[in-house]
């Protein structure tokens, strides 16, 4: 089976992790890649696996996230999304002179849904469209466009858990599958990753956090909670492992930084570290491929992100024993089980995150009892073979539903 992979993000990130994991063992399962997707580090990694790709400046999307739905001044940013249309309809045109045997369509996030409808007219396949992002439940012409689209053109729904299912209209036929994650080492470690880790006090209780380093994740939140611990005179370290991002220059650049989508924190970040007093407790070890290395000397994960929503870092330290401290208000059991496989706190609240993870640094026991049931749940729900077997399933099923010109069959 051929599939298209739409993508429009260009840095790779986790919604782009999932998918080359999936794509790598749906591989065993004949299915090739095909890729139209923006330049950049993601698309670096999925032509490891692909058949064949087109790259492009940009695919035009279109946003209605619960973190970044258009409002106010966000409003700017569908000047982006208008630039990118061109680019948009180019890519599309060459994927569709280069390849002629295209099986199915598969955008990788919900938010790519216009270049996903473009290429299902232009490829007359059927389309499958990924959720990966907890939507906006507002009652707004942007919610009802993208679920009418959604229950017109889409033959397959796919929500990457019960809580973002949880978001999107009762009455749309919706698969979940979560993602996975391959759990080990890369072939090659990261020596500088290694040294570093190796460094930490071995008695300290580890607090880690992976992802970019946006304020909407609750770094600055942590780095608070650090310095209350830290006048406490816990034995608390925080590793944190991820890049951050830049906005670059020129019209784009300004247009996200007005937008607030830009938050290239890290020189304000360790500001505010220095004056926590906790430089010698917080360790930004920056990005790195070789993440699972990471979670093996991490006791805890820390992902108090503003987005109501579990994180991929959550199910990802899981596998090697970790259980999270994150910030859902009505956590779903297929990612977390509070007091069982994780603790939750508010969301904007340093104070309740310092207590559980003063919780953990008092009971190192049942930190060690919760990590165990987190990896047991994570093997359950994020096993990449799996999940691509179901991948694969719901695959055959849209292109069974399909006739020989393209049209969906009765039901």
């Amino acid at each position: 089976m051929n599939v298209l992979y739409l993508d429009g993000v260009g840095p790779f990130g986790g919604a782009s992790r999932s998918l080359f994991e999936a794509i790598r063992s749906l591989r065993e399962r004949d299915v090739n890649a095909y890729f139209v997707a923006a330049r950049g580090t993601a698309l670096d990694l999925y032509r490891t696996v692909a058949a064949d790709a087109v790259d492009t400046a940009g695919l035009s999307r279109f946003d209605n996230t619960n973190y970044s739905q258009y409002r106010g001044i966000r409003w700017l940013i569908l000047l982006r999304e208008i630039f990118h249309f061109p680019h948009t309809l180019l890519a599309l045109w060459r994927a569709k002179k280069r390849w002629s045997h295209i099986d199915l369509i598969h955008v990788n996030e919900v938010t790519e849904l216009i270049p996903g409808l473009l290429a299902k007219a232009a490829f007359g396949v059927p389309l499958v469209v990924h959720v990966r992002s907890a939507q906006s439940k507002r009652p707004t012409w942007r919610t009802r466009w993208i679920t009418s689209s959604l229950r017109r053109h889409a033959d397959a729904i796919i929500a990457i858990d019960e809580t973002v299912r949880s978001t999107l209209a009762p009455d749309l036929p919706v698969d979940v599958i979560q993602n996975s994650f391959t759990a080990k080492p890369a072939s090659v470690a990261d020596e500088r990753l290694t040294t570093r880790l190796n460094a930490l006090r071995p008695t300290s209780l580890k607090v880690g956090f992976v992802g970019n380093l946006h304020v909407s994740k609750g770094i600055f939140d942590l780095v608070e909670a650090a310095r209350q611990l830290r006048l406490e005179g816990r034995d608390v370290e925080f590793v944190i492992v991820g890049g951050h991002t830049r906005p670059g220059r020129g019209l784009k650049g300004w247009l996200l930084r007005r937008a607030g989508l830009a938050q290239d924190v890290h020189a304000e970040l360790i500001e505010r570290i220095n004056e926590a007093g906790v430089a010698d407790s917080f360790h930004l070890l920056g990005a790195t491929q070789d993440i699972q290395r990471a979670y093996e000397y991490m006791d805890v994960i820390a992902f108090p992100s503003h987005f109501d929503a579990p994180g991929r870092p959550i199910f990802e330290a899981a596998f090697s024993a970790v259980p999270c401290i994150t910030c859902i208000s009505t956590p779903t059991p297929d990612t977390l089980k509070p007091g069982e496989t994780g603790l939750t706190v508010p969301a904007r609240s340093p104070e309740a995150l310092a207590q559980a993870i003063r919780s953990c640094e008092e009971n190192r026991a049942n930190v060690k009892r919760m990590g165990l049931n987190a990896q047991a749940l994570a093997r359950q729900n994020f096993d990449p073979a799996t999940n691509a077997g179901r991948l694969a399933a719901i695959y055959q099923r849209v292109r069974q539903g399909h006739d020989s010109n393209g049209h969906t069959r009765a039901r």
